[in-house]
């Protein structure tokens, strides 16, 4: 039986998040909610807000037999701006923060060496600004908010945001997508 890891990333708005990372190979679940705050059970209207200073996040769950968590991190960094402080695209306030929550050491180290690496290569012409922090406790979203994008690909936001992202990520990670 494979073991399975989490990971947990916050990358703007969770429907963009969920909708890339549901796609990859070895991902068995992405879960959109919240993480970060100060406040217990949040809810989306309040998030959005900006009361309780949580961070719209998705907690995945992957087979790091069959994809890495460095493979994890380098998505989640070409998938979302990470030079922008407290937004994405349109989308502006706390909750759209660029972050990494670890779940232990070597996710630490791990986010620490692609960080460095993307900055060596100097993938952005911008500092990057995502934050890194020990995982805090994980509140998952309103039902109607799971697996959005794939129960409303005609709505404008996912028409016009979410599908040219998810378009984006399939051609640059064709090698990781899950073709099951």
């Amino acid at each position: 039986m494979s073991q399975h890891d989490k990971a947990l990333f916050g990358g703007g708005c969770f429907w963009c998040t969920e909708a890339v990372f549901s796609h990859v190979r070895g991902v068995t679940a992405v879960v959109p909610g919240y993480a970060g705050g100060s406040t217990s059970s949040p809810s989306y209207q309040a998030v959005c807000r900006g009361e309780g200073g949580h961070i719209e996040v998705v907690e995945i769950v992957y087979d790091p037999g069959l994809v890495s968590y460095a493979d994890l991190l380098r998505i989640f960094f070409a998938t979302h701006d990470p030079t922008s402080q407290d937004r994405q695209g349109a989308d502006a306030g706390i909750q759209y923060r660029s972050v990494v929550f670890y779940r232990d050491e070597m996710q630490h180290r791990q986010v620490r060496e692609v960080i460095a690496e993307l900055e060596r290569e100097q993938v952005y012409a911008k500092p990057i600004v995502t934050q890194v922090l020990p995982a805090p406790i994980f509140w998952p979203a309103e039902d109607y908010h799971h697996n959005y994008f794939a129960q409303h690909p005609e709505q404008g936001y996912c028409n016009m945001v979410i599908a040219p992202k998810v378009a984006a990520f399939r051609k640059r990670f064709s090698a990781l997508l899950d073709v099951s």
